[in-house]
C-alpha cells in the first residue's frame, strides 16, 4: 500500500469558511479558503519535518491532508508572516508576499476590472471577470501549473498557440516540494507522445496515442472510476481523465522516488491505495526505454528482457550483442535501393517506435499511407494511426525505429520498408516455415484427440468405479476467513498414474523432503516431468496447508510462480503435482561452494529480479492479495534456465483488497527470514514478505546464511554483518569471491542497499515491492538504510560448548509452525 507523503501541519484561525477572494482581501497564514462542498482547502502548510511555509491546495476531508498543488514550490517562505491577495494594480495578478511586501510568487497578469479568486471544488484555484462562471473564460487558474499530482479534469499537455506545457514533476523529498528531475507530461514533438523523463534523459515513453489508448499502454482500458480523452488539434494537444463518480477520488501522482502511479481513495481503509491493474507506468524491463536500441524488440522472455532484431537485421555490435548489451540495436542486413523500389515487411502486434520523428495524417487509408511512404525515400515505416473500426489514417516514420517491445494484446502492426532482394529472401523461406507449420499442428491435432478420447475412457472408468477409499470428487472445499465454503476446480490424479510415474515413490526419485513431506520426481506417461509433494503422516502440516495451497497457487500464474499442474486425495493421500524444475532450489546453489560457482552475476541479478517480479504479482497483480510467509532460499526453485520460481504456499495468506496486515497466535515460517513483529508479536503483512526478500537478497549477494553466519570480529548474523559493513563504508567486503571480478560494482551496492532497506527494523520504513522493483532497475538515488531487525549481538560461544556448537551450525531450514506470538 502506496500512502501518500505529503501531511500538513497547520492551525486555523477564522471561524468562517470561505471560498472567494475579493480584490482588497487576503488569505494570511493560519486564514483559508475552502471549496463549496469542503472537499479542498487553501492555505498555509509545512511538508513533513520542514519549518519552511507554502502556500498550497490540499484535501480536506480525506487523506489527512494530502497536498495536490503548491504555488511557491521553489521560493519557501521563512516564517508566518506570507499573505496571498489580488494585486492592486488592475491587472487580476494573484501575489505572495513575504513579512516585507517583497513578492515571493505571483500568477500571470490578466486585466480585469473586477477580479476574483475561487476555490472549486474541483481543487481548482481560478482568477475570473465578476460572476463569469464560463471555464473558457477564466484568467487563470492553477490546474494550468500542476506540481506533482494529476487530478481529474486537468490537461496534461501543450497549448501549441501560447506554449504553456502542462505536466507533473515530483518533489526533491517528502520535506521539500521543491520541483525535482522526474518528468511526466506530453511531448508535442513530431507525433505526439507520452514521455516520462528524469532530467533531459527519456525513462519511459508510453507512445502515441492510437485513439483508443497510448500505443506503449495497452492497460489503459474503459473502467468503473474514470473516463479518458485525448485531443489533438492546431491549437493544443492534451490527456485528461474525469471521475465517473465524484465519491470516489482519483489521481495521478509522481512522488519523489519518481514513481509515477495511479491512485484511488479506499473509503474503507481511509487510505490512498494503487488503482490495479494500470497503477503504475513501468511494468518490466521492457518498459525502459531504447532498452533493445534501433531495429530492435523487447520482450519478457521469462523473467528478463529478450532483445531481437527485426527480421532482415543483425545486431550492430555483434560482440557487445552477445554479452548482453544490446544498446547499439541492430542495423540492416541489406542496404535499401530506393530508386529501384524498396518494399516493406509487417512486423505484427508491437508497442509502436518513438514517433518525435515522425508525421501523421489521419484522412488517409492504409494503402494511400504505403505509398506515400514508398514515393518518399526517408521514410523508414508505416502503420495505422488510429485502431477504431479496423484502422485509419498514417503514420510515417523518417528516421531510426526505436523503443519497440512486443505486447501480447493491443499490439499495432508496424510495416518496415526493406530492401527488395532481402524481401525476396525472406518470402523464399516461408513455404518451409509452413511447411513446419502444418506438421506441428497436424501432430497438436492428433496428440490432443488421443488426449481427449483418454479422458473420456477414464472418467467413463472412474464414474463406474466403486473404490472405499477414493475421495471420488474433483472439487475440493475450503474455508475462508469469513467461514464461506467455496469449491475449486482443479485437476485430479488418479492414484496409480501418480505411484507409477515416481516408480512406486522410490528413494531413487526423491528429490528433498520439507516440513510438507518428501517430494519425488515422476514423468507422466505422455513423458511429462513432474514433481510430486506427498503429504507425511507425521509432517506437522496436514489438510489445512494442503488444501490452502490447493486453493492459492491454482489461482495464481505467473512466470516466477511455481506452476501446480493438479493433486490426488484418493487412498487417504494428499499430493500436490508440479512442474518439475530440473536445477532444484536456490538453496543448492548459493549455499554450496561448488556449484555456487555456476551463479555470476547476470545470473544471480536475474533471479533477484524475478523473484521481485514475483513477489510484486502475489502482492499486488493477482486476483488474491497473497502473503507468502515462508520466502526462503529453499521455496525459490530454478528451471533449467536459472530462471527463479517462488513455490511452497502451505503458509500462505490471502488478505482482501483493503486489508493491510493481521495478527495470529500461529506463527509459521523459517527462523532467518521471519520479521521482528512478525516473530515476536505475531503481525505479519506485505512488509513481513519485503523483510525475507531483503534478507534472500544480501544472502545471494553474499553466499552465506543469515541465521548460523559466523564472523571472527563479532558475533551478529548476515544482517548485523552487512550493516557494519555498509555504516563503515564497507560494503564490497560482503560481495562473496567467487564472483571473482565480473560484476557491475554499481549494480551489486544497489542490490545491497535495496537489501538493507527491506529488513529495516519498522515495517513502515521497508518499501513496497512495486518500488523495490523499480529501485532495482532504475537509476535513481536511493535513501538510506536504517538498522535493520534483529540488530542485536549474540553472545560468544563458549569453548567446548556443545550447544554452543549447534546454535553456531544451524541452518535457515527450521520450519516453525507452532509457536505461540504474544
Amino acid at each position: 500500500m502506496l500512502i501518500i507523503y505529503c501531511f500538513l501541519f497547520y492551525t486555523i484561525r477564522t471561524a468562517t469558511a470561505r471560498d472567494t477572494l475579493n480584490l482588497g482581501q487576503s488569505i494570511r497564514d493560519g486564514e483559508t479558503l475552502v471549496s463549496a462542498n469542503e472537499s479542498f482547502e487553501l492555505g498555509f502548510f509545512s511538508p513533513g519535518k520542514s519549518k519552511s511555509r507554502y502556500l498550497g491546495i490540499w484535501y480536506k476531508k480525506i487523506g489527512n491532508g494530502t497536498v495536490i498543488w503548491v504555488a511557491n514550490r521553489d521560493a519557501p517562505l521563512s516564517d508566518r508572516s506570507g499573505a496571498l491577495n489580488i494585486s492592486s494594480q488592475g491587472n487580476g495578478t494573484l501575489i505572495l508576499l513575504n513579512s516585507t511586501n517583497g513578492i515571493v510568487w505571483s500568477s500571470n497578469a490578466s486585466r480585469t476590472r473586477n477580479p476574483v479568486a475561487v476555490l472549486l471544488e474541483s481543487g481548482n484555484l481560478v482568477v475570473k471577470d465578476g460572476k463569469d462562471i464560463d471555464p473558457d473564460n477564466f484568467l487563470w487558474q492553477s490546474f494550468d501549473y500542476p506540481s506533482h499530482i494529476l487530478l481529474a479534469g486537468m490537461k496534461l499537455g501543450v497549448n501549441l498557440v501560447t506554449g504553456l506545457n502542462r505536466f507533473i514533476s515530483s518533489w526533491k523529498s517528502t520535506d521539500d516540494p521543491a520541483q525535482d528531475d522526474y518528468v511526466y507530461g506530453i511531448d508535442p514533438s513530431g507525433v505526439p507522445q507520452a514521455v516520462f523523463r528524469k532530467g533531459s534523459t527519456i525513462r519511459y515513453r508510453a507512445g502515441s496515442w492510437n485513439g483508443l489508448h497510448w500505443t506503449g499502454m495497452p492497460q489503459l482500458q474503459p473502467n468503473p472510476v474514470y473516463t479518458f480523452e485525448y485531443v489533438s488539434n492546431e491549437n493544443e494537444v492534451f490527456y485528461r481523465f474525469n471521475l465517473i463518480k465524484s465519491s470516489v477520488p482519483s489521481m495521478m501522482v509522481m512522488n519523489p522516488l519518481g514513481d509515477p502511479q495511479r491512485l484511488t481513495w479506499m473509503e474503507q481503509t481511509q487510505k490512498w491505495a494503487p488503482f490495479v491493474p494500470f497503477s503504475g507506468l513501468i511494468l518490466d524491463q521492457c518498459d525502459n526505454y531504447a532498452l533493445c536500441g534501433a531495429y530492435a524488440v523487447c520482450n519478457m522472455n521469462s523473467n528478463s528482457a529478450k532483445c531481437e532484431c527485426l527480421e532482415g537485421f543483425v545486431p550492430k555490435s555483434p560482440s557487445e550483442w552477445d554479452l548482453l548489451d544490446k544498446s547499439d540495436g541492430c542495423v540492416r542486413r541489406t542496404q535499401l535501393d530506393c530508386e529501384h523500389g524498396d518494399g516493406f515487411l509487417k512486423r505484427e502486434s508491437v508497442k509502436l517506435p518513438d514517433t518525435r520523428f515522425s508525421l501523421v495524417d489521419n484522412k488517409i487509408s492504409l494503402l494511400e499511407c504505403k505509398e506515400l511512404c514508398s514515393k518518399n525515400c526517408s521514410c523508414t515505416a508505416y502503420a495505422n494511426a488510429d485502431v477504431r473500426g479496423g484502422g485509419s489514417g498514417c503514420l510515417l516514420w523518417f528516421h531510426d525505429l526505436i523503443d519497440m517491445k512486443e505486447l501480447s494484446e493491443s499490439g499495432q502492426d508496424l510495416f518496415v520498408r526493406m530492401a527488395a532482394s532481402e524481401l525476396d529472401d525472406i518470402e523464399r523461406k516461408k513455404p518451409k516455415k509452413k511447411k513446419k507449420v502444418a506438421i506441428v499442428i497436424t501432430s497438436v491435432l492428433l496428440v490432443t484427440g488421443v488426449i481427449l478420447l483418454g479422458g473420456f475412457v477414464y472418467l467413463w472408468k472412474r464414474r463406474h468405479r466403486k473404490q472405499g477409499k477414493t475421495d471420488g470428487s474433483s472439487k475440493l472445499d475450503y474455508n475462508d476467513r469469513g467461514n464461506r465454503e467455496e469449491e475449486m476446480e482443479l485437476p485430479i490424479f488418479d492414484w496409480m498414474a501418480i505411484a507409477n510415474a515416481t516408480e512406486n515413490f522410490s528413494d531413487k526419485n526423491k528429490l528433498g523432503e520439507g516440513g510438507f513431506g518428501p517430494v519425488y520426481k515422476g514423468v507422466l506417461i505422455e513423458g511429462q516431468e513432474i514433481a510430486v509433494k506427498r503429504l507425511s503422516k507425521s509432517s506437522g502440516q496436514g489438510m489445512e496447508e494442503f488444501e490452502n495451497e490447493v486453493l492459492l497457487i491454482a489461482k495464481l500464474q505467473h512466470r516466477n510462480l511455481v506452476k501446480l499442474i493438479g493433486c490426488c486425495t484418493q487412498r487417504d493421500e494428499r499430493m500436490l503435482i508440479y512442474e518439475y524444475l530440473p536445477n532444484k532450489s536456490l538453496n543448492d546453489f548459493i549455499f554450496d561452494v561448488t556449484r555456487s560457482k555456476f551463479l555470476d552475476w547476470s545470473k544471480r541479478c536475474q533471479i533477484i529480479g524475478g523473484i521481485a517480479r514475483g513477489l510484486l504479482y502475489l502482492h499486488q497483480d493477482s486476483r488474491l492479495r497473497i502473503i507468502h510467509r515462508d520466502l526462503k532460499a529453499s521455496n525459490v526453485l530454478l528451471d533449467n534456465e536459472m530462471n527463479p520460481k517462488i513455490s511452497d504456499f502451505g503458509m500462505a495468506r490471502a488478505f482482501g483488497i483493503d486489508q493491510t496486515e493481521a495478527n495470529t497466535n500461529r506463527v509459521v515460517g523459517t527462523y532467518g527470514y521471519m520479521p521482528p513483529e512478525y516473530a515476536i508479536d505475531g503481525l505479519f503483512s506485505v512488509k513481513s514478505d519485503v523483510f525475507s526478500f531483503g534478507v534472500l537478497v544480501l544472502e545471494i549477494v553474499c553466499g552465506k546464511r543469515n541465521r548460523g553466519f559466523y564472523h571472527a570480529d563479532h558475533h551478529h548474523n548476515l544482517l548485523g554483518h552487512a550493516w557494519r559493513l555498509w555504516i563503515e563504508e564497507r560494503p564490497v567486503e560482503l560481495i562473496n569471491k567467487s564472483l571473482g571480478g565480473s560484476y557491475s560494482l554499481s549494480e551489486v551496492l544497489r542490490c545491497i542497499q535495496v537489501g538493507l532497506l527491506c529488513v529495516q527494523q519498522r515495517p513502515e520504513d521497508r518499501p513496497n515491492m512495486s518500488s523495490v522493483v523499480l529501485m532495482l532497475s532504475g537509476e535513481r538515488s536511493l535513501p538510506q538504510p536504517k538498522q535493520p531487525g534483529f540488530f542485536t549481538e549474540r553472545n560468544p560461544p563458549e569453548s567446548g560448548s556443545s550447544s554452543s556448537k549447534r546454535s553456531l551450525l544451524s541452518t535457515n531450514e527450521i520450519t516453525i509452525s507452532l509457536i505461540e506470538g504474544r
